[in-house]
């Protein structure tokens, strides 16, 4: 078997024709047979093929070829009959794309189909019949049937032979466009009387290998005389018509004239042709040769149609002529459009000229008519480019935003030039997938929250929310507490921010007098990779609660001693005499103190300034009012619920100090007293405790020391030098012990109450030695309290 490979490559721009290739194969061959190494022959490999998902695109058309990825190879699908594929057109192919996807290419492959003689010539008709007159002269031609063979080239139609040749012989004669006419030439005058009725045999053979033939036979009735055969006007009629012809229109009409009279005059018209199916399109009237259209003529299936007319008298004479139709192509068919590859989704982040779509459009009419434009919808960032001959590429011409939009349905219009102009569409849906290409944005720029002081820990304060423009996992906003301090403490231990939901809660309880407000900041970060944040600043203000009672800065309250105001007895109305001053470290109206007198010893003599605090005289002193005036005053802010403070004021009613002194001694003496024996209680207590804690800790110290030291002596062999500190004595000797008393005395300017503090005695240390021993040291400390001494002194009352 014979193989023809033809290969072209080139490299165009994206998503064109990256190569074509040409095949030769002969018809007929059986299924599976091999076209080619289209693997080979392209330079590509079998795992592209494979992981490009390779696959052959035929359009509209049969699929005679199949690819076979594994071995690369194109095979036959089925068998190829090429007169019922391509009919009479020379030279006859297929062609198709191989399609591969990720990234998208394609290759042209065409395979020419080439003859075989696979059918023998033949007549359409079973046997012609001939009626000639004796009459007729030498020459007379008769055009015969040509036989029909769909074989083309070499294989078509070759030769025409007749037998017997008695008394005809064949000749061919050639047309204007190539094609051999047969006609019966008289070459001996016929005799009725001596045969009536001749049978001649018509032979067609073509020119393949082997030869193939086929026959026809020839009847001929011998008639008496009619010497003038037809002859049409024209021996060529030509028209024009329109595709879109209606059927049942008269094209033309044909004539032919014998100068014959009577029976031998009259002319009977048919049609004949050697194109199949064109007798089913036209018809002619056998007798007035009007030629009519019976079916619908076709542009795009044949551009001519040729059809020979033959003239007949009735004495079998014959003339003939051709008749030669042009189709002029009317617009009659829309584009087709062809969707080969399609993406249904794209990232937002796709770059610029990213291909979307490869579709093919076709348009079978012809000149204007079947030239297409292609265009897109509008609102769409995508544009339609032309990548070769009726192929075109959808790609992207703008930057993608799935935030703006996350879906485009694609209407792509194709419409020819013609008048009128046809047009078809198809319609695609493109997905947006996203990317993390948005920070999450708060609502506001900035955030004021405000929260009682003295609230509970893990209170909500208020919340914080950010949006993110993009999508699932991209769009998932956490929030975080940046690490900053106030006043040199985190603001991790002042407030916490919810994950999830952006919630701030108080971690402590705030105190207004202590912070007023602070600030910090929160982030919030989307969920994507890399993730993308932002912030926002967050201010809290604390507000005041009365929580705080006046704290009263005079008159001052003290434990030990008496403070009193004197008023002379020569005081007039409206009298200052003191002024109780007080203030509230709260702020705003719980700040607000006013002044009322609660208690007093003479409640018509004294009055308190409500908004000032001055106590101030409201009549004339007299010498009847007592001399130790006390007076309770009452300190109270504006809050809800109000907070107070009492403070003691005392008023002495004299002209001297010495009057006011001995009113006031035995309240003094019996305060002070009180206070002095608290004070001496607890002091004993501290002083006991010392003492016994001292004790303890002094005795183990010794035995530790004793111990060491017996150790010490019993692995020595140095003898023992006796030594004799400074303040201790020998005790056998005749030396007086020393004793050393601290004294301290207290005493009050009151001699009524005395009080006398006095020491323990100090430590005595002796060491004592034995002149006998030279290996034995013992120290002995011993106390003794003052109390066992003859002198010790005694408490005076």
């Amino acid at each position: 078997m014979r193989r023809q490979v033809l290969l072209f490559l080139s490299t165009l721009s994206l998503c064109s024709v990256h190569g074509q290739v040409s095949y030769s194969i002969p018809e007929e061959m059986s299924k599976g047979s091999l076209v080619g190494n289209i693997a080979q022959d392209l330079g590509l490999d079998l795992k592209r093929l494979k992981t490009g998902k390779a696959r052959l695109h035929v359009g509209n058309g049969a699929e005679y070829i199949e690819l076979n990825k594994e071995r690369g190879l194109l095979l036959i699908r089925e068998k190829i009959d090429r007169e019922a594929l391509c009919k009479q057109t020379s030279p006859c192919a297929l062609q198709f794309q191989i399609i591969l996807e990720n990234p998208i290419e394609f290759y042209r492959v065409t395979v020419e189909i080439t003859d075989i003689n696979d059918n023998a010539p033949i007549f359409k008709m079973n046997s012609m019949l001939f009626e000639i007159s004796e009459s007729a002269v030498r020459g007379a031609k008769f055009v015969l049937e040509k036989a029909l063979d769909t074989d083309v080239g070499g294989n078509g139609l070759k030769s025409y032979s007749l037998n017997p040749t008695d008394n005809f012989v064949l000749k061919l004669n050639g047309n204007a466009e190539g094609e051999k006419e047969v006609e019966m030439v008289l070459e001996k005058p016929l005799d009725r009387e001596k045969q009536e009725h001749l049978t001649l045999t018509l032979t067609a053979f073509d020119g393949g290998e082997p030869q193939l033939s086929g026959t026809v036979k020839i009847h001929i009735t011998v008639l008496d005389v009619n010497d003038n055969a037809p002859v049409f006007t024209q021996s060529t009629y030509k028209a024009n018509l329109m595709e879109s012809t209606p059927k049942g229109t008269s094209l033309m009409t044909v004539e032919a004239r014998d100068v014959d009279q009577g029976a031998n005059g009259l002319i009977t018209y048919s049609l004949s042709s050697n194109t199949e199916g064109i007798l089913d399109l036209f018809e002619i009237h056998g007798a007035s040769g009007e030629v009519r259209l019976i079916g619908k003529v076709d542009y795009e299936t044949s551009k001519h149609y040729q059809l020979n007319v033959k003239a007949r008298d009735q004495g079998g004479l014959t003339d003939s002529c051709k008749i030669q139709f042009d189709i002029i192509d009317v617009n009659d068919n829309v584009p087709i459009i062809d969707l080969m590859s399609t993406t249904q989704s794209i990232p937002e982040d796709s770059a610029i000229q990213t291909v979307v779509a490869v579709m093919n459009v076709h348009d079978a009419d012809s000149d204007n008519n079947g030239v297409v434009k292609c265009f897109l919808n509008e609102n769409v960032p995508l544009i339609i480019e032309n990548a070769s001959n009726g192929f075109y590429s959808i790609v992207t011409n703008s930057e993608l935003d799935r935030e703006r939009s996350s879906e485009y349905n694609i209407t792509v219009s194709c419409s020819d030039e013609g008048v009128p102009s046809l047009s078809s569409s198809v319609t695609l849906t493109l997905q947006i997938s996203d990317v993390n290409d948005n920070a999450p944005v708060f609502e506001r720029s900035s955030y004021e929250a405000y929260i009682v002081e003295n609230n509970t820990p893990g209170l909500s304060v208020f919340t914080v929310k950010a949006r993110d423009a993009d999508w699932n996992q991209n769009a998932r906003v956490s929030y975080i507490l940046e690490d900053s301090s106030v006043n040199g403490v985190p603001v991790s231990s002042y407030v916490s921010v919810s994950a999830d939901s952006g919630v701030i809660h108080a971690v402590r309880s705030f105190d207004y007098e202590q912070i007023k407000d602070f600030h910090f900041r929160v982030k919030a970060q989307d969920g994507g990779s890399p993730p993308l944040s932002s912030n926002v600043t967050v201010k809290i203000l604390i507000q005041d609660q009365n929580d705080n009672p006046p704290q009263v800065l005079y008159p001052v309250q003290t434990g030990g001693s008496l403070v009193a105001e004197l008023v002379p007895r020569s005081a007039d109305v409206d009298y200052l005499v003191t002024k109780v001053v007080a203030v509230d470290v709260d702020s705003g109206q719980n700040a607000w103190l006013s002044y009322k007198l609660q208690k007093a010893t003479d409640r018509a003599l004294f009055e308190v300034g409500s908004q000032n605090g001055e106590i101030r005289t409201i009549r004339q002193v007299t010498d009847k009012d007592a001399v130790k005036q006390r007076l309770s005053v009452i300190v109270e802010d504006n809050g809800q619920p109000s907070r107070s403070a009492t403070v003691v004021v005392n008023v002495a009613v004299a002209d001297s100090f010495p009057e006011v002194l001995s009113e006031f001694t035995d309240f003094t003496h019996d305060k002070e007293y009180n206070d002095n024996l608290t004070f001496y209680l607890v002091l004993a207590l501290a002083v006991v405790s010392f003492l016994f804690i001292t004790c303890v800790v002094v005795i183990i110290s010794v035995k530790i020391y004793r111990w060491r030291q017996s150790r010490v002596l019993f692995h020595s062999n140095l003898p023992v030098i006796p030594y004799y500190p400074p303040r201790y004595s020998d005790t056998l000797g005749t030396g007086t012990l020393q004793h050393v008393y601290n004294y301290e005395v207290c005493r009050t300017t009151d001699s009524r109450k005395s009080d006398c503090k006095f020491g323990g005695a100090g430590s005595q240390n002796v060491l004592i030695m034995d002149p006998s021993s030279t290996g034995t040291m013992q120290r002995i400390q011993s106390e003794k309290s003052i109390l066992d001494e003859p002198d010790s002194p005694l408490e005076v009352s």
